[in-house]
């Protein structure tokens, strides 16, 4: 069976599109394409995630620019591959998040995209709106990603670590001997792009270019991994509403007496000492840890955690079969497999649900 999974991460530059065909337990990547987000759309995004207190219009507004944006997204997707739509059994976008609360009084998580649209202009059933379901059964509506790694990444052979260094990071065990494991560890690449953005005006620190030139500035690392989100045990879940611009220069203070490519250094650190420390508490069983998200290709990032874990066994998902830039958009696809064929698609012990749930909602054709 043929599924589309859409994802765009928290960099905000592009809609990942994956064709995935699911035989049984096999999972084969068809074909992969990106579609740029415009800068309009892009900077109202940011503005958005940022800013919960906007006029409510310009959140529904971006909704369906986004759908639409989305729809596009699946037409390239299929005519670059060869594919007719009727031979998609549906698509699971995961959408844009803005807010994710789930510690709030009345919890809950915001996705847009309007998955109405994306339905009517593809012609194909949609599935959206994956994460309220496990919030509503008491869990943090986060980390989905576990769930999927386990099934397209297990191993029966040897304790198995998926880091996934998306916005925020997050990390799924997956083993015989260990038990289900899976929450997100902390920021991955969005305090850098932010930075980048903000600093460099530059949509990301390519390759870590900057970085690389910078040095780390111990005391202002010491005051980021001291936040008490890094001490709680799992399950737990962070976003953006959370580890975002304001919180970096709360912990700065001037930041114009500081190096811009010192700070980046420091926060490519930030990502790697917060998962190591991450592993080592919560998960010191691993033996191989497999990265996979944007961050899996920052080269800094990669040589700082095989200096910081030199017991592990450390590589890209490539090694397994998918490339670490697609994982994220064929998780999508394989959750819409799970929810269009009945089947569970969280992880209670990963999200704290109270139970299995079938995930989203779904948009008939």
């Amino acid at each position: 069976m043929l599924f589309i999974g859409l994802i765009s991460g928290t960099s905000i530059d592009a809609v990942d599109a994956a064709l995935v065909d699911f035989e049984e337990e096999n999972i084969h990547l068809v074909s992969t394409s990106s579609t740029a987000i415009p800068d309009r759309l892009r900077q109202e995004l940011h503005l958005l995630a940022q800013n919960p207190d906007l006029p409510a219009h310009r959140f529904w507004k971006a909704d369906v620019q986004l759908g639409e944006l989305f729809a596009a997204a699946v037409h390239a997707l299929i005519d670059g591959a060869g594919v007719k739509a009727r031979a998609i059994s549906a698509i699971g976008s995961h959408g844009q998040t803005v807010w994710h609360a789930p510690s709030d009084p009345h919890p809950f998580t915001v996705q847009i995209g309007d998955a109405n649209i994306i339905a009517e202009r593809t012609g194909i059933t949609t599935i959206g709106d994956f994460r309220r379901r496990d919030i509503a059964a008491g869990g943090e509506g986060a980390p989905l990603a576990p769930a999927f790694h386990r099934a397209a990444f297990f191993d029966a052979s040897v304790e198995r670590g998926i880091l996934n260094i998306g916005g925020i990071a997050n990390l799924s065990v997956v083993g015989a001997k260990s038990l289900p494991l899976g929450f997100d560890t902390g920021p991955g690449n969005t305090l850098l792009d932010a930075f980048a953005r903000e600093r460099f005006d530059r949509a990301m620190d390519r390759d870590a270019e900057l970085a690389r030139s910078g040095d780390i500035i111990v005391p202002l690392l010491e005051a980021l991994l001291n936040d008490a989100y890094f001490e709680r045990r799992p399950p737990k879940s962070s976003g953006r509403e959370y580890f975002n611009s304001a919180w970096l220069l709360h912990r700065i203070g001037d930041q114009e007496a500081l190096r811009g490519q010192d700070i980046l250094c420091t926060l490519c650190e930030l990502t790697v000492q917060s998962a190591a420390q991450a592993i080592e508490r919560f998960a010191p069983q691993i033996e191989e840890l497999y990265l996979c998200g944007g961050g899996a290709q920052n080269p800094l990032i990669l040589e700082r955690l095989a200096k910081r874990l030199p017991r592990l066994r450390i590589e890209t998902t490539e090694g397994l079969g998918i490339h670490p830039e697609w994982v994220e958009a064929v998780a999508f696809a394989w959750l819409a497999m799970r929810t269009l064929t009945g089947k569970s698609g969280n992880a209670p012990e990963m999200t704290g649900a109270k139970g299995e749930r079938i995930l989203g909602g779904i948009y008939r054709a």
